[in-house]
């Protein structure tokens, strides 16, 4: 019997090669990727280029005359993020100002995430980088300073050894985001490196529609950028804290850098999500029997992908979420689980209610968890399995052979269109 097949990005930091996925014939598949999933790479020379005209700022090289001390704070292995690209530029900058290598380190903005080792830090980084600076883990439990409050309350306290830096710059990506609309720009600061408190009352207080509702505030979801006052808050956090210059990549299908902006954090943000709609924005298939979702760029925080799987899904139809990540879901002090009835201070054995419409949700992955430390929807809501011939099997004991197919290859960063 011929079969159709579709071939997925995966492994992003194992090697970053790829996933045949082969169907039945007699199903209609529909591949529904990002618009810019097949942009080209940025070249060393554009990198450069938009770092020499910044947005908003002065060039690095600039801010960098009379500083002492630089900060490189980069986002962790939840993001696509490619520093090593765009590090050594930045350095070079630093150097032209008069800031010499031992003066400058770099801190992971792991926000309330585990801690990453040094294999992570080749990896985002470069192995040559790793080898010459210091790099340092955030500690959202200790060792921050007071920097003042925002107007919506938040205590906004700062990793002390960013605080100690008089240059502070950041490195990161945008992409849709389920809270702030879009990653990137002053979250690199909240959440990135800020207290465990700090942000709490930002994911906790902030985000609520009311101080009695357990729902969000409208102003807040995918792609919801202007006025979403969580990002507001995150801005002021931001300017509280002196970040001086940021630096953010889209990306493609790939996980490549595909474009840069650099400067202020607000402006050059406004532009990055300006570009990044058309990037990432996708129009979905009308009512699938069948949704696969593969992440890829963010897969150890799958369940982001769930977002777009339900978007115009059949009722009663069927999702298949692929996690192929051989580290599982991270550690979040936040929302992740640490016990079966037990998790952070924003968890909820509920938060990650699955839609009345979903018929099933199957979990596709050769590395099974019993109990995911990432909450993927409440326990006994999903289906583990190891091996696509037997997802293939499981499948056809509920659609018939002229089910149809929506396959998402980028689904945590795709997000409908907000225009």
């Amino acid at each position: 019997m011929k079969k159709s097949t579709v071939k997925l990005p995966s492994l992003l930091w194992y090697g970053n090669t790829g996933l045949e996925l082969q169907f039945p014939e007699e199903w209609s598949i529909h591949t529904c990727a990002m618009p810019g999933a097949n942009r080209p790479t940025l070249s060393p020379e554009a990198i450069k280029g938009a770092l020499s005209k910044p947005i908003g700022s002065e060039k690095i090289s600039s801010l960098a005359a009379g500083r002492e001390e630089a900060v490189i704070i980069f986002d962790d292995m939840t993001r696509p993020t490619r520093a090593y690209e765009i590090v050594p530029f930045i350095l070079d900058e630093l150097r032209k100002g008069g800031i010499q290598d031992d003066h400058i380190r770099f801190v992971d903005a792991l926000g309330c995430h585990g801690a990453d080792d040094r294999l992570d830090f080749s990896k985002k980084l470069g192995e040559e980088v790793v080898e010459q600076f210091p790099v340092y883990n955030h500690n959202p439990f200790y060792g921050v300073t007071e920097v003042g409050e925002t107007s919506r309350g938040t205590p906004v306290q700062v990793n002390s050894e960013v605080m100690e830096c008089d240059l502070k710059i950041g490195v990161g990506c945008v992409v849709p985001h389920p809270m702030s609309g879009y990653g990137g720009g002053a979250k690199i600061i909240l959440p990135g490196v800020t207290s465990y408190e700090t942000t709490y009352y930002n994911h906790g207080v902030v985000m609520k529609s009311s101080p009695e509702s357990d729902k969000n505030h409208p102003s807040t979801g995918w792609g919801k950028v202007e006025g979403n006052v969580m990002r507001l808050d995150v801005e002021e956090s931001a300017k509280l804290a002196q970040l001086d210059i940021k630096v953010d990549t889209l990306v493609n299908g790939r996980g490549e850098n595909i474009a840069l902006f650099a400067g202020n954090f607000v402006k050059e943000h406004r532009e990055a999500v300006k570009m990044g709609r058309g990037v990432y924005e996708t129009k979905p298939l009308a009512e699938p029997d069948i949704v696969i979702a593969n992440t890829y760029a963010k897969a150890n925080e799958a369940g982001l992908g769930l977002a777009m799987a339900t978007a115009s899904l059949k009722a009663g139809g069927t999702i298949v979420l692929v996690v192929n990540t051989p580290e599982s879901l991270i550690t979040h002090y936040m929302y992740g689980k640490f016990g079966k009835k037990r998790g952070g201070g924003l968890y909820s054995e509920g938060r990650r209610s699955l839609p009345a419409k979903l018929g099933k949700l199957i979990i596709f992955s050769p590395h099974k968890v019993l109990d995911p430390l990432l909450s993927l929807g409440p326990n006994g809501s999903y289906t583990w399995i190891r091996t696509w011939p037997e997802v293939i099997e499981e499948l056809k004991t509920t659609h018939n052979d002229g089910a149809r197919v929506a396959v998402y290859p980028n689904a945590e960063i795709q997000c409908l269109s907000q225009t």
